[in-house]
């Protein structure tokens, strides 16, 4: 089994082929599109590479959650409510949203997606028994 900073690497190395962006670039706390300018159809490479140099399936929203900001239910005046932050805790166990949370402004939705936020859930992918292809 891969320890973290092996993960680290391979999530690193992903990056650096999906995005064109220098290794030095990719840090833990890196923000794939605030740091390293990833546009929302990277994001699609970025779960195709991690899937084929991790051998384990991604499917499709697990990584990166989808239509949280299409619901009503979960937006409210350009924040998420408290029902979306809960959705957004069950959908991404993965992510650090301790900041996140005191101020859930949607716009800063796209900071959640960290380089860390990766390693973490290819970290527990790696140690299920069902994630491999």
């Amino acid at each position: 089994m891969a320890d973290k900073d092996e993960i680290f690497g391979k999530v690193k190395e992903c990056l650096v082929e999906a995005l064109g962006v220098e290794e030095d670039d990719v840090k833990a706390e890196a923000s794939l599109t605030g740091d390293l300018g990833a546009e929302s159809i990277d994001f699609l490479d970025i779960v195709f590479r991690l899937e084929k140099a991790f051998n384990i399936k991604i499917p499709r929203g697990d990584l990166f959650p989808e239509n949280i900001l299409a619901s009503p239910e979960f937006v409210k005046d350009g924040k998420l409510t408290p029902q979306g932050v809960a959705e957004l805790k069950r959908r991404m166990p993965h992510a650090d949203l301790s900041g996140f949370e005191q101020n859930p402004n949607v716009a800063e939705l796209p900071n959640l997606f960290t380089v860390n936020m990766i390693v973490k859930y290819v970290e527990e992918k790696v140690k299920s028994p069902s994630a491999s292809k």
